[in-house]
């Protein structure tokens, strides 16, 4: 029996966005899926649904209102929660449906049909180069579908319902306006994305339960067009970046559109009364967000390596994967080649957060540092890790995550609570106790260990067997930063500024930074630190790997290389500049030796699989 509905009014309309938000979270894998345009990354579902999710959130936030309250909250959480290009999208629209609403508290069926015409007007103007053939094909249509069914004396159920088939109808064509569509056998998963969240809408109206999912979701037994699809030349771009500004002399959409559009593709800028959102893929996010700053407050920033995920989504489901954070200091040639995921930190300089090894380069991390620019440093979130999670369990069936020392961060606090909260299962959390190349090298054995064929957690249990047979020897230059951070008493640095001492420290057992010794100048540094390796090194070792990592001191760095390299004939040494969030509590000119005992091996040694990872740094 069709039910007869006169009005829209705000309990209604939160009810609607509600139900849509459920069902585009069961679609959301099948959206990624198919994910081939405007670049094959495989997150437009994703995207989509963490847009719906922040809309949802905040609409439980709010409770029954009147019907503009209702609209322009719905409205302004996808301008503050808009993820991708296909959340942006949606922002848009919404922001033009409210628009549409008005501060009317009840529309009959040709104001909700006017009300999305205007949500469509609003998306087209902010599109600097509008594709037929994707989420704004099926908007156009969807409006008119709606106007249609107005037009024809229907009521509100009549003009949704209409509205969703002329949506349908307008995805099924897709694949003939857009020609990497038609190649990869799929539907624009934009254009669906819309779909989804209309039918979820017409499922409330019908009765249906809107987290039974449309079809399968558990697996799917082929490839993602996702991961086939090649890469048009002039939209290879690196990064999909976004900021969100907020500021009272933001540039209008026209000025920022033509400010940024050199910078790259897929540009998307969303100007509300005192917000500014943009999206666009580019290769150096750098310049994005210096333009932002001089804008007004950067309230958010995000860069998101799109080559990366399509390299995720075409890589083979293996049985282990293995992911740490973005303290360990392995060169991204080391991660690209074993496949090892990474949990970026944050970077904070008051209201300024990067994302720690994208958002800001080391050469002008350095540069404020040395000019007395004090960041502070914070974990990933849950979220954060959650988000990992899900990505590393798409291309294995169990994942191995090497950690910043707990003692230090609450990195290790959150991913373990993420963990908890998974539900897929799956994820094993080593906490390395080390910081920098002491997580690093234990990842990057956890690499070698899952490419020999070892179990998730036959691997957690060897690298805390190796964490044991490992450790960390570093010396900074001041220990202001150290002081500053906490991480080292007042009393121990008083007596470490005096008379040119220069202290050498390490992380304790429980990964805790202890005093071990100072020496007067910095020449007298490398010659202590080598004689305490003599006594912490066994005098029998097969397999021992090190590791050198250095603050803005490169030639320092080479010539602890060269000393570990003739005394001490590793088989590997990696050298590397400490990230941003490590180097904030260091200070520059810090330095640091790290080393790894991997000899004990139990019987099921994967052999010379090991010495796959040299890395020619030696």
């Amino acid at each position: 029996m069709t039910v007869a509905i006169g009005y829209l009014d705000g309990p209604r309309l939160r009810r609607s966005l509600l139900a849509a938000a459920q069902w585009v979270g069961a679609s959301r894998d099948e959206l990624n899926r198919i994910n081939v345009f405007p670049v094959p990354d495989g997150d437009t579902g994703t995207n989509f649904w963490l847009t719906m999710r922040s809309i949802a959130e905040a609409l439980h936030r709010l409770g029954d209102a009147p019907l503009p309250e209702v609209s322009r909250t719905a409205a302004q959480a996808a301008v503050m929660g808009s993820r991708g290009n296909s959340g942006m999208m949606l922002s848009h629209f919404l922001c033009g449906f409210d628009e549409g609403i008005g501060a009317r508290f009840r529309i009959r069926a040709h104001e909700l049909a006017a009300a999305i015409r205007r949500g469509f007007e609003r998306l087209y103007a902010s599109l600097e180069h509008p594709v037929e053939g994707t989420i704004l094909t099926v908007c156009r249509e969807a409006a008119a579908g709606a106007e249609v069914a107005a037009a024809a004396g229907e009521d509100v159920n009549g003009v949704i319902h209409r509205t969703l088939a002329r949506a349908e109808e307008a995805l099924e064509r897709t694949p003939e306006l857009l020609a990497v569509l038609r190649e990869a056998g799929v539907v624009d998963a934009g254009g669906m994305g819309f779909v989804r969240m209309i039918e979820g809408i017409v499922r409330l109206i019908d009765g249906h339960l809107a987290h039974e999912a449309a079809e399968d979701q558990k697996a799917f037994e082929r490839m993602a067009p996702a991961a086939t699809a090649e890469v048009a030349a002039d939209q290879d771009y690196r990064y999909c970046t976004e900021v969100l500004v907020r500021g009272e002399r933001l540039p209008g959409s026209a000025e920022a559109r033509s400010a940024l559009h050199e910078l790259g593709g897929s540009l998307i800028v969303l100007r509300t009364a005192d917000l500014l959102r943009v999206h666009v893929h580019l290769n150096d996010p750098a310049p994005l967000f210096t333009l932002a700053e001089s804008w007004g407050e950067v309230l958010t920033r995000k860069a998101e390596d799109m080559r990366e995920q399509h390299r995720l989504l075409s890589a083979e489901t293996k049985p282990v994967t293995v992911v740490c954070d973005s303290s360990c200091d392995l060169p991204d040639e080391l991660l690209d080649r074993h496949g090892i995921g990474l949990v970026a930190l944050q970077l904070m300089y008051g209201d300024e957060v990067f994302q720690d090894r994208v958002g800001l380069d080391n050469q002008e991390f350095f540069r404020r540092l040395r000019a007395g620019l004090v960041a502070t440093t914070s974990q990933p979130t849950v979220a954060t890790f959650t988000e990992a999670y899900e990505h590393a369990r798409a291309m294995a069936d169990e994942v191995v995550v090497v950690l910043l020392s707990g003692a230090l961060s609450g990195t290790y606090a959150n991913a373990e609570a993420a963990r908890r909260a998974f539900a897929a299962g799956g994820i094993h959390l080593v906490d390395s106790r080390s910081a920098s190349l002491g997580v690093g090298l234990l990842a990057l054995r956890g690499a070698e260990l899952a490419e020999a064929g070892w179990p998730a957690a036959d691997i957690a249990a060897e690298l805390t067997r190796v964490r044991g047979q490992s450790g960390l020897f570093f010396t900074v230059d001041t220990l202001d930063n150290l002081i500053r951070s906490g991480r080292v008493s007042r009393v121990k640095g008083w007596l470490g500024s005096l008379l040119d001492f220069k202290p050498i420290l390490a992380l304790d057992a429980e990964g805790l930074v202890s005093p071990v010794d100072r020496v007067r100048g910095r020449a007298a540094l490398l010659p202590k630190v080598l004689a305490l390796l003599d006594e912490a090194l066994p005098q029998r070792r097969a397999r021992l790997r090190m590791g050198v990592v250095h603050a803005d001191c490169a030639h320092t760095a080479r010539d602890v290389r060269d000393a570990l390299h003739r005394r001490y004939h590793p088989f590997e040494i990696v050298v590397s500049p400490i990230t941003a969030v490590l180097a904030a509590h260091t200070g520059p000119d810090a330095w640091g030796v790290i080393w790894q005992v991997e000899d004990g091996m139990p019987s099921r040694d994967p052999g010379e699989a090991g010495n796959k990872s040299r890395s020619g740094l030696l």
